[in-house]
């Protein structure tokens, strides 16, 4: 008789049915492989070689007749059975070690992965690496860390090649959660040479009419901050190009410091120019645009604990931010 199991044949919360005891060290090697994101990791982390594994992971996919990982070019990403079935064993697989080894270092056992954090360059540099460095430096979190465009993000997010990601774009569907972590304001900047040259009071009175012979600095040819500043503060719609172009906002920030024109840019991140004088706000609407960072992650992906960690330290740093 057959060993597979079709899918949705099993009720929820157990483990499908297989000929005889599953054996344990089958569970932990697919944890260490779910957990680190590839057979290599998790061969380095098990002290195996990496043929073992892979052999061990298809032992068990023909056990329990399910797909557990997609194979990819870089690593693997856990199938939603794969996800589910973490989440079932992780808690007594990490309890029988602490019985069993308690505080010591055992060869076999499986290590807490790195959390595996997403998100934009800028908002990842300027407000969450540096809260969450002290962890790192105590030893309570290891971190792997990528920036990308949001929608990026997402797809390998869902794909599970992520356990958090910072999203500037609130998920659809139901394959990811999504709850809100702050808001960017948005703020017209310029150095000083250009608001002193155009008057701060003429940007009030005339609005973007004044700004025609300022030129304008972007991270993107599409002007996509810009053209939403314009029409939420201005009511009129963009139609000129930037003279500057640069994928990156901290780059931005710096050739609009050193004189090179005007920009919109998150108020957090040009913060401390606004502040020493390098940077001056053109413009201070009653009612400026801000756009909603959210924080993502795939339902029941929380067998890693540095996750729980994580996101509460940003949920509280975030209230200030």
């Amino acid at each position: 008789m057959s060993n597979r199991i079709s899918n949705g044949s099993t009720p929820p919360g157990i483990l499908p049915r297989t000929e005889g005891p599953l054996d344990l060290q089958l569970l932990r090697t697919f944890l260490a492989v779910h957990r680190s994101g590839s057979f290599t990791a998790a061969a380095q982390l098990l002290r195996l070689s990496q043929p073992t594994v892979t052999t061990q992971i298809r032992s068990l996919e023909r056990r329990l007749g399910l797909e557990l990982f997609e194979r990819l070019p870089r690593g693997v990403a856990p199938t939603p059975d794969a996800n589910d079935l973490a989440v079932r064993v992780s808690g007594p697989l990490d309890t029988l070690e602490t019985v069993a080894y308690g505080d010591g270092a055992d060869p076999g056992s499986v290590p807490t992965a790195p959390l595996r954090l997403a998100g934009p360059a800028e908002l990842l540099c300027e407000r969450v690496l540096p809260l969450l460095a002290p962890l790192v430096s105590d030893g309570r979190l290891r971190l792997r860390v990528r920036t990308g465009l949001a929608d990026d993000l997402l797809e390998e997010l869902r794909a599970g090649r992520h356990d958090l990601a910072l999203s500037t774009i609130r998920p659809r569907g139901r394959t990811l959660l999504a709850e809100p972590l702050m808001d960017e304001e948005f703020v017209l900047v310029a150095a000083p040479v250009w608001a002193e040259r155009i008057g701060l009071s003429r940007v009030r009175r005339q609005g973007c009419a004044a700004l025609c012979e300022v030129p304008l600095v972007a991270y993107a040819d599409d002007l996509p901050i810009a053209r939403r500043y314009w029409r939420h503060v201005f009511g009129a719609r963009l139609t000129r190009s930037a003279e500057l172009t640069v994928p990156d906002l901290r780059s931005v920030t710096a050739a609009v410091a050193h004189g090179a024109g005007m920009t919109v840019l998150p108020r957090y991140l040009c913060e401390r120019e606004l502040l020493d004088g390098s940077l001056v706000a053109l413009l201070e609407p009653e009612d400026p645009p801000f756009n909603t960072v959210y924080l993502a992650r795939r339902p029941g992906a929380a067998d890693n604990p540095h996750l729980d960690l994580v996101r509460s330290r940003l949920a509280v740093a975030a209230r200030s931010w």
